[in-house]
């Protein structure tokens, strides 16, 4: 989601929020999935989103990536179903860190940090247990609200090669924040045809830009993983002489 321009409506001038979905093929590239303007950023209107997705083909979901959005792990719920949420581990650290004072925040924000630098998912859960178990004397809320957030370890559920890719929503970040570059000059948009033609035109501009580079994530290393497993035990093998 990124926080579009101005738009006029109904001979009013009033916000509007763009809703921009980014995918990761099987194949391990980019691309981008829809788009559209929505006034609020309410349950209904990620719920349309995701349904005009699933209409046009999306299928196949594992794993959605965002910001704890006002109804959206309820779309994600209802429309991609069998799909997990990763809640953006910056984000989230954001705001945990207004549960603390302004003076150990630094010190909270190493700690939780080191949850995700674990070399394993058994270590990941392991350290936010402790992590939680540190912080409770002295900031009781701040603990409750990490152990309670599951859905920021979503992603040791997938290869380890690809946690830096799915535990935050900084590459949707990025993308808004050229969207934005790339709005703000209009201020005041005549209607909604013309800001998602627009940012239409951006994200065709960077989805080409996504085909000619190198993949996001390797493909081959699930891939891999299935073929160890599939792969049969080894036989031994005797020398057997003829009569």
């Amino acid at each position: 989601m990124y926080e579009a321009s101005k738009c006029r409506e109904g001979g009013r001038i009033v916000n509007v929020a763009g809703l921009v979905a980014v995918g990761v093929h099987e194949s391990g590239r980019r691309e981008v999935l829809g788009l559209d303007v929505v006034t609020g950023e309410d349950g209904a209107g990620w719920l349309a989103f995701l349904r005009s997705l699933r209409a046009r083909g999306l299928a196949g979901c594992e794993l959605v990536v965002s910001d704890a959005h006002p109804g959206l792990r309820d779309a994600i719920a209802a429309v991609l179903r069998g799909a997990s949420w990763q809640r953006c581990r910056t984000h989230f650290m954001r705001n945990l860190l207004v549960r603390v004072p302004k003076s150990a925040q630094s010190l909270v924000a190493t700690l939780v940090r080191s949850i995700f630098m674990q070399p394993d998912a058994k270590s990941v859960h392991a350290q936010r247990a402790r992590i939680v178990e540190q912080l409770t004397p002295r900031f009781p809320e701040a603990a409750k609200m990490l152990a309670d957030a599951d859905e920021i370890l979503a992603f040791t559920a997938f290869p380890k090669e690809h946690w830096r890719q799915i535990w935050s929503n900084n590459p949707q970040e990025r993308l808004n924040r050229e969207i934005h570059r790339r709005s703000d000059v209009v201020g005041i948009f005549p209607n909604r045809a013309s800001l998602i033609r627009l940012v239409g035109a951006v994200l065709a501009e960077i989805s080409d830009d996504w085909a000619v580079v190198r993949r996001y994530m390797t493909p081959e290393t699930p891939a891999k993983e299935e073929n160890k497993q599939l792969e049969p035990a080894p036989t031994k093998h005797t020398n057997k002489k003829a009569a």
